[in-house]
């Protein structure tokens, strides 16, 4: 016999156009006994989710701007609950799952009524159910995995602390010095795990990760996600639909790129904050034009300058290291590694042409925050799937 749920998710989910939400939710609000499967059907489609390559950072970013925070709050909900039940889940995912914050979603949405919150759950299941697969970038949960190192490397424990004082401090100058210690640190860290793998004959091999890439002036920030991808030896490539970029590398350049592209995107914001400020006291109003321009001047002079500290650093490593005659073939050897594994996810991938900047002194202002941040120019956009 076909149950309440069955009959509600015919109608709202598995049917063409909105007029069956009404009918389905109707259905579930008139049904308290089937709030427990109700909860366990989200979760399946969680799941399935999972099998398909998503992760739980990029089902939150697609809900939050595609549906409501309701919507958010139930699928945060559901993504605890559900994750919960795996003995092991993969690496990037506590961090993930701790950017969800507590647990909430039920007191904050008690003073909805049934047919509201049925109607919630059924819009949430029908985006989950019309997720395409994407390509993995790690194992989905549940798989055992190995045993991680304990601890953080000390470098990438001093790469934050520099990085956290660049976005803290209100002196240019000084947050230029300190970015650039940190490429600094990130490019010879690379070198040093590099020739790592290489004398012990590590089984090493190119990962992936996925960043998110939010509106507004998404195209630059993607463009400033691929400029410091490049200079940190990783391809990146953006998915516009979904909002996320995917990038390929080395597990230690990952890591180099997610820690700069965030403190890098903070310290662009921040500057682009107080030069804005300048020109409103001026009495120039050009908002959205001024901040599209920053951003993608930003993002166009950060890779050559990126490029230029990672040059250094290998520079230094051959003047220091025995092995000086082993780096070159080991980076690139590396490159072509990352080069292919990126081809293999992506076979097929477009460049965007960016459009759309208007205003000189926004892109003025925003090259000289690069500058003053250690950033150079790109000719291309972000990569495309």
């Amino acid at each position: 016999m076909e149950s309440v749920i069955d009959k509600a998710f015919a109608a709202a989910l598995y049917s063409d156009g909105d007029d069956g939400l009404d009918t389905g939710a109707s259905l579930l609000a008139a049904a308290p006994d089937a709030d427990a499967e109700l909860r366990r059907r989200g979760e399946e489609y969680l799941g399935r989710a999972w099998r398909r390559g998503w992760q739980p950072a990029d089902v939150v970013r697609l809900v939050r701007r595609d549906l409501d925070e309701p919507h958010v709050r139930l699928a945060a909900d559901l993504i605890r609950t559900e994750t919960g039940g795996y003995a092991h889940l993969p690496p990037r995912w506590a961090a993930q799952l701790a950017e969800l914050g507590p647990a909430e979603a039920p007191a904050r949405d008690r003073g909805q009524d049934r047919f509201t919150r049925a109607t919630t759950h059924l819009q949430l299941y029908r985006l989950l159910l019309r997720l395409p697969a994407l390509e993995p970038v790690g194992p989905p949960p549940g798989d055992a995995l190995p045993a991680p190192a304990e601890g953080e490397p000390r470098t990438l424990t001093r790469i934050r602390a520099l990085l956290a004082k660049a976005e803290a401090t209100g002196y240019p100058e000084e947050a230029e010095v300190l970015t650039a210690k940190a490429q600094e640190l990130m490019a010879r860290h690379s070198l040093d795990e590099a020739l790592l793998a290489a004398r012990t004959h590590a089984k090493d091999a190119p990962g992936a990760c996925r960043i998110g890439v939010d509106a507004p002036y998404e195209t630059a920030k993607a463009m400033l996600l691929d400029a410091v991808a490049a200079a940190n030896h990783c391809r990146a490539v953006w998915n516009e639909a979904f909002g996320f970029s995917t990038v390929v590398g080395f597990e230690a350049d990952l890591e180099s790129v997610e820690l700069l592209h965030t403190s890098l995107l903070v310290q662009g914001t921040a500057a682009m904050t107080t030069a804005e400020a300048g020109q409103r006291a001026a009495g120039r109003k050009r908002t959205k034009t001024f901040r599209q321009a920053f951003l993608m001047a930003y993002a166009h002079r950060i890779g050559g300058r990126l490029a230029e500290a990672g040059e250094h650093a290998v520079t230094e490593a051959e003047r220091e290291t025995r092995d000086a005659a082993a780096l070159l073939p080991v980076l690139a050897a590396r490159e072509v590694a990352v080069t292919g594994r990126a081809e293999e996810m992506f076979p097929e991938t477009t460049t965007t042409r960016v459009r759309g900047v208007t205003d000189g002194e926004g892109w003025a202002h925003g090259t000289a925050a690069a500058d003053r941040a250690r950033v150079a120019p790109r000719d291309r956009g972000p990569a495309l799937p």
